[in-house]
C-alpha cells in the first residue's frame, strides 16, 4: 500500500486547505494538491494526497471513499505509479 492517495470526484469549491483538513483526521498529511487545467487555472475535478504512513492512508481510504464531501461523492483509492 503506497502513501500517495487519489482523490476524484472533487466539487468546483474544493481547494488545498479543505483537502489538507479532511485528511489531517486520518493522520500527518505531507503534502496535498487539486490538479488543475494550464490554461483556464480551474480544478480538472480530482487531486493526490500524500500521507506520512501507509496505515494513515488506509484508513483515509477506507473512511472517505464513496463518501460525500462538499455535494459531490468522492472516489479515494491508492494512487497508481505513473
Amino acid at each position: 500500500m503506497g502513501k500517495k492517495v487519489y482523490v476524484g470526484n472533487l466539487g468546483p469549491d474544493a481547494n488545498q486547505a479543505s483537502l489538507e483538513a479532511l485528511f489531517s483526521v486520518f493522520g500527518k498529511v505531507e503534502k496535498a494538491y487539486i490538479v488543475t487545467d494550464r490554461q483556464t487555472g480551474k480544478s480538472k475535478g480530482f487531486a493526490f494526497v500524500e500521507m506520512s504512513s501507509d496505515a494513515e492512508a488506509k484508513a483515509a481510504i477506507t473512511a472517505l471513499d464513496g463518501k460525500e464531501c462538499g455535494g459531490y461523492t468522492v472516489k479515494v483509492n491508492e494512487a497508481k505509479s505513473r
